[in-house]
Parts: structure tokens; C-alpha cells; sequence
């Protein structure tokens, strides 16, 4: 029986917990009494309490964060209940700033704030040998990267063939915005590249083809963005992906170089713009240099092979709805591939604290612990802009209406406008924003912009065949099909844009 059973509860099956990975590789010769289960949002949480509780551990350590911190609520007690004498020990990004009264710090025994790779193992030698925690919040120092064990070995084939892959190539930020959990960050640690350069290397060897990044900031020092670009360069491998997050006003002429190389459709960018507001920005202490990041945006557009993802925050503390929605509109005319619409989050820990009554904002209390209402947004407008951000991802981040999500959004002169007119129509059709069938959407659209947009029928038809074309959906719905010139039923093997909506998948 294993002594420490770790366990993760991610929110999907493609997803790895990266970070319970790390815990496992540095455990030391603790390694081989450690065994780590991963289940996911539809796992049955009574399987997953008789899973752990079958092996009687002494040590039970789990990750909480926005997405498992409810189930975990639930499991803890039952688990502490049917194993009286087990150690709980519980991290991650939802105990940042613990407190004395939060149901999962009263059940845990050990609550290990900060970077624990190596704490954590300390702290399980300490348990095993009989040494009881004197402390039951603890908070652990960033180790130096050079220290760790790397956890690429712990990537099984399964995983490999069906999941993502996480690395990083550093840890912390330089940056302060007031909602991220990076904001309070005083480090920013590289990996050495001599030994992290042969575990990617390995990686490649073992058939692992999409590789994300999981670094706040990838380009900040260009001597060693550009030494892992070049090895991707390097190792010219079919369908090789790599996924990174960018400063946007940050592209000298070196690493401009490097991108172009890339084949088109290898490199996906994941830009945080947020506000578009220079006085929202410098109120959340985030600093970015506008029109440099409009006019690398479009550079990386053209001159690039790149796949662009942008994103933007509603809720912001001054950020009124007419300016959140100029920032849109300003960057649909930039036209990145996706733009992500988020509602700001009030995340634990983060200096976000320090607005909440100067500008009246009310987050909900339960995760993901997004806005409700601020001073320049009312509770009707926040539920407004939730489904406006759901019906975005629905059709023009989703990748099955390419064409026609250009048409609707240029319906009226405000590319904002006219999302926001959709969106009231939609919902006021539907009653809702999920389940919906993808040839009902197909034909919702079709029925706007024929009937509010006053687009012609055949050229609407037209478009939403072509998009089920790429997307690779088999067929139209049978309403469309008789406005589509010289229409050909597909067959459900019809290929199409897959690495576009893959993309989509693994942020999503």
C-alpha cells in the first residue's frame, strides 16, 4: 500500500495537473511509496473517495483550485471520516491567502501556501517518520529552478497520445496586475536551458507534437526566448504546435525574426491585452505600451503564420460598458484569430481586494468568483455581458462559423453593437446559453442576418455552407440547404479546419 497518495481533480480529461506532477517527481526516494490518481469534473466523487481510501494512505495531499475546490469541499470531510489517522495536506492556487475559517483549512492539516516542490516532500519525510505539523499554514519560498527534478517522465504514452502537454521554461512575473495571482510574484526564475532543452528533446522523441507553455511571460529576456525558438526551429518535426503566452509590446527585431520562420499554423500566441483604457490600466497597475501593441498585433497577423489569441476582461475597476466597448471593436478591426471575452474574477490573494468598495464591486462568493456589479456596471449588465462573452465563444471563437461571424459582426457599424443586438435576440429566443445544438445556432444565425441584418438569403446560406465545410461538419441544416447554389450533401468524413478548434479545446 502506498504511504502518500496524491490526488488531482482537474476540470477535463485533457487536462494534467502540471503541478502535481512536480510534487511527484521531487518526492525523492518518497517516490516509489507515492502513488498519484487523476480524475476529472465527471468522475463520481464517491468512486473517487472510495479510490483513495481503498489504499488507507497515511498522507492525502490534493491541488485546489476554481474548478474542484466544491467537490473537494464535499470529499474532504467524508474522506477524513472514513480515515481518521490520514494526513490531509492541500496546495494550490485557491489557499494563496488562506483563512482560519475556510471549510477546506479546517479539515486540512497542513495547508502549504507558495511553491511547494520541495516543502512538500520535506513535510511528508516529517510525517512518515513520526513527526506530527507544529503548523497547520505553512508557506513555502520559491526554490530555485536549477534545484527541482523535472517532471517529464511522469507523462505517460496514454498521455502523451490524447492529453495536453504542459512545460514551462519559467516561473513568476515582473508584471503587477492587480487581479492575477502573479501581482504579489518577487522572483522570476528561469530553468536552466541545458537541462530543460533535452527533456524537450525527449518529449519530441516520444511523439509529443503540441507543447504548452504554461510561462506567465515568454519573450521578457530575448537571448532565451530566442534559444528555445530555435529549438523548435531546429527540430522540424510534421505537426509540431507550440503554445506561448506574449508581452504584446514586447517584439524586438531578433525574436520578429524567429516567429516568421515558424511554419504557418505551428505557433499559437496568447496575447493578454485586457483593457484597451490607459486609465483602467494604470489603476490595476498594468503596463503596456498601446500603440506598440496595436501595431505588433497586426504585424504578427501579417507576417506571420501565427495563430493570435487575444484577451479581454469585462469588469475592470473604472471600466465603463462604452469603453469595454471600443477596446472590442478596436480589436476586431485588428482582427486576431480569437479574442477571448473573460469577467473579471476576484481571485484569493490578489490585491483586486483594494478596489472592491472604492468602485462597488460585488463578486460572487463562490467559484470562479466573477463580477456581479461594480459602479459603472449594474447587475443587468454584467448577466448581459456573461452571455454576450458565452454566445462569442459559441460562434466566433468556436471556429465552425468563421465566415459567417464576420458577417454578423459587421451587421452595424459597431462590431460591438452588433454582437450585443445578437446576443439580446438569441437569448430572447432560446432562454439560454449552453445546450445548444449546433445546427439550431446554424440556423439562428441564418434567420438574424436574413431577417434583422437584411442580408441576402443565398449569400448567408453561402457562408454557413462553406463554414461547415472547414469546421468539417458533414451537412447544413435541411431549412439552408435549398439557398445554397449547386448544394452537395457532404459526408460525415469531411475534413476541415481541425487544428483550429483543437486549439480552441486546449484553452478553452
Amino acid at each position: 500500500m502506498p504511504s502518500i497518495v496524491l490526488t488531482a481533480i482537474n476540470a477535463r480529461y485533457s487536462h494534467v495537473s502540471f503541478g502535481s506532477l512536480y510534487l511527484m517527481a521531487n518526492l525523492g526516494e518518497l517516490r516509489e511509496d507515492a502513488l498519484f490518481i487523476e480524475r476529472d469534473l465527471k468522475s463520481d466523487p464517491e468512486q473517487v473517495l472510495q479510490d483513495i481510501a481503498s489504499h488507507r494512505p497515511r498522507i492525502a495531499a490534493f491541488g485546489v483550485y476554481i474548478w474542484n475546490r466544491e467537490i473537494l469541499e464535499n470529499l474532504l470531510p467524508k474522506l477524513r471520516a472514513a480515515l481518521p489517522e490520514v494526513c490531509i495536506i492541500l496546495g494550490g492556487p485557491e489557499l494563496t491567502a488562506p483563512q482560519e475559517d475556510d471549510p477546506l483549512v479546517l479539515v486540512a492539516d497542513v495547508v502549504l501556501c507558495g511553491e511547494a516542490d520541495l516543502r512538500f516532500a520535506e513535510l511528508c519525510r516529517n510525517v512518515l517518520n513520526g513527526l506530527p505539523p507544529t503548523e497547520k499554514i505553512q508557506f513555502a519560498e520559491p526554490p530555485d529552478p536549477a534545484e527541482l527534478a523535472l517532471p517529464y517522465d511522469l507523462y505517460s504514452d496514454r498521455d502523451i497520445a490524447n492529453r495536453v502537454v504542459y512545460v514551462e521554461a519559467s516561473r513568476g512575473c515582473p508584471f503587477t496586475c492587480d487581479f492575477c495571482l502573479s501581482a504579489k510574484d518577487k522572483h522570476l526564475n528561469r530553468f536552466p536551458l541545458d537541462r530543460l532543452r533535452p527533456e524537450l528533446d525527449r518529449l519530441i522523441q516520444r511523439g509529443v507534437r503540441e507543447f504548452k507553455f504554461v510561462d506567465r511571460t515568454f519573450n521578457l529576456n530575448l537571448d532565451y526566448t530566442t534559444t528555445l525558438l530555435d529549438f523548435f526551429l531546429n527540430h522540424p518535426t510534421p505537426g509540431l504546435f507550440v503554445h506561448t503566452e506574449m508581452v504584446p509590446d514586447r517584439l524586438p527585431d531578433g525574436l520578429k525574426n524567429l516567429l516568421q520562420q515558424f511554419p504557418d499554423g505551428s505557433l499559437q500566441l496568447e496575447v493578454g491585452v485586457q483593457t484597451w483604457n490607459p486609465e483602467v490600466a494604470r489603476r490595476i497597475h498594468r503596463i503596456q505600451d498601446y500603440d506598440r501593441t496595436e501595431n505588433n498585433l497586426r504585424w504578427l497577423l501579417s507576417e506571420t503564420g501565427a495563430h493570435l489569441h487575444v484577451d479581454l476582461i469585462v469588469g475592470l475597476p473604472g471600466e465603463t460598458l462604452e469603453s469595454f466597448a471600443q477596446g472590442l471593436d478596436r480589436l476586431v478591426d485588428i482582427r486576431p484569430h480569437e479574442i477571448q471575452i473573460n469577467l473579471l474574477k476576484h481571485l484569493r490573494g490578489t490585491p483586486l481586494t483594494q478596489h472592491i468598495k472604492p468602485w462597488c464591486m460585488e463578486f460572487n462568493h463562490r467559484p470562479p468568483y466573477e463580477i456581479r456589479r461594480n459602479q459603472q456596471m449594474n447587475q443587468e449588465v454584467i448577466a448581459e455581458m456573461t452571455r454576450f462573452a458565452r454566445y462569442w465563444d459559441l460562434v466566433v471563437n468556436s471556429g465552425n462559423f468563421i465566415r459567417t461571424s464576420s458577417r454578423l459582426l459587421a451587421a452595424r457599424p459597431s462590431a460591438f453593437e452588433a454582437f450585443r443586438a445578437w446576443t439580446r435576440w438569441l437569448y430572447q429566443r432560446l432562454n439560454r446559453t449552453h445546450a445548444i445544438p449546433l445546427d439550431r445556432l446554424a440556423t439562428e444565425l441564418f434567420t438574424w442576418l436574413t431577417e434583422a441584418a437584411g442580408q441576402t438569403p443565398s449569400d448567408v446560406a453561402e457562408a454557413l455552407y462553406a463554414d461547415y465545410g472547414q469546421a468539417g461538419h458533414p451537412d447544413l441544416p435541411p431549412a439552408l440547404r435549398p439557398h445554397v447554389a449547386n448544394y452537395q450533401r457532404r459526408r460525415p468524413e469531411a475534413s476541415g479546419n481541425r487544428r483550429l478548434k483543437r486549439q480552441h479545446r486546449h484553452h478553452h
